[in-house]
């Protein structure tokens, strides 16, 4: 069945079609019975209001576009819950993909949504980003846009997030005055700012505590099979008495996983802490000391600061930094 249109709609009432479009928009010119049988007739049709030929015709649009590097993970899907319920409140819809990772698809999301004239743009980028020009071009041209959790420092945008660096190294902290004799960090991809300040966090953490032994840091990505293939590593080192500060809750959980396969005992000998208080830390046994992340209020923040920037149009808009605070969960891997 073709999708109603208007032109449907004028020609059942002998309206022109101009009269069903003011009728359908509450135009105050159009009299209150003709609006009855507009809008009754769209509902029995099943009209759907073409947003983007009336974002084109007005310049004016009530979506957001939001890019996410995955929505499977939990921290991006309470983000996203967030957003939408601030957009809901204020009239908005959200336009949602995802870069898998992947810089190339980031710009390819980008750019689409660009082209559907979306009144802003919310960004986590992907661990691939190594470079923020394709962020630029789209300011440049006016689009408005806020970064969260994933920023990019060189992008003159607001940026929602938390403080990393203190966040790990709080963690590192916790850690050395459990007892643990050496403790080595997981890390993610440094090109990210948020894998960067959690590696600098946990080499301060260690300096600051005196600590007889030099950082040690195993780099990868941030899946399960990251964790799990740096503990073989780990072993490979011969380090086997320690305690593993993880970038993120699925690389802790793919360690914690191949630990148990080599029958290496948690906390007793290896001590583990993830990142983010994803659902799963609670549901693995040993349930996972993690730092809780506030994804949704982050998701929030985001929604509030964009649509405060696309509405304010008079007004010079100054980037905000807002940067919310976490919390250590402690549970019984360490």
């Amino acid at each position: 069945m073709k999708q109603a249109t208007i032109k449907n709609i004028a020609s059942e009432l002998k309206l022109s079609a101009s009269t069903v479009s003011r009728a359908l928009n509450n135009h105050p010119d159009i009299h209150k019975e003709t609006k009855r049988l507009v809008n009754s007739l769209a509902t029995e049709l099943g009209y759907r209001p073409n947003i983007i030929a009336r974002n084109l015709k007005s310049s004016k649009s009530k979506q957001i576009g939001v890019v996410v590097p995955e929505i499977r993970h939990d921290f991006f899907a309470n983000a996203l819950s967030g957003i939408e319920e601030v957009a809901y409140q204020k009239g908005y819809t959200v336009i949602l993909a995802q870069s898998n990772e992947d810089k190339d698809r980031e710009e390819v999301n980008l750019n689409s949504m660009y082209l559907h004239r979306v009144a802003g743009i919310i960004v986590s980028i992907s661990q691939t980003t190594s470079d923020s020009s394709h962020f630029k071009r789209l300011i440049d041209k006016g689009v408005k846009m806020v970064f969260f959790d994933r920023v990019c420092d060189d992008v003159n945008a607001s940026t929602v997030h938390i403080d990393d660096m203190q966040s790990s190294y709080d963690v590192v902290k916790y850690l050395v005055n459990k007892g643990y004799k050496k403790i080595i960090h997981f890390a993610g991809p440094q090109n990210l700012a948020i894998c960067k300040n959690r590696k600098l966090g946990y080499e301060k953490a260690l300096i600051d505590s005196g600590v007889l032994y030099s950082p040690v840091v195993i780099e990868g990505g941030m899946h399960e099979s990251n964790g799990y293939a740096h503990v073989d590593k780990m072993i490979e080192m011969g380090i086997d008495n320690c305690a593993i500060f993880a970038v993120n809750d699925p690389v802790a959980v793919g360690a914690v996983k191949r630990l148990k396969e080599l029958g290496i005992k948690i906390p007793q000998q290896v001590g583990i802490v993830g990142f983010s208080n994803n659902p799963i830390t609670e549901m693995i046994s040993p349930q996972l000391t993690t730092v809780e992340q506030p994804a949704f209020e982050m998701g929030k923040r985001a929604a509030e600061i964009l649509i405060h920037e696309i509405e304010d149009e008079n007004t010079v808009i100054i980037p905000s930094d807002i940067k919310l605070e976490t919390n250590l969960i402690v549970r019984e891997s360490a």
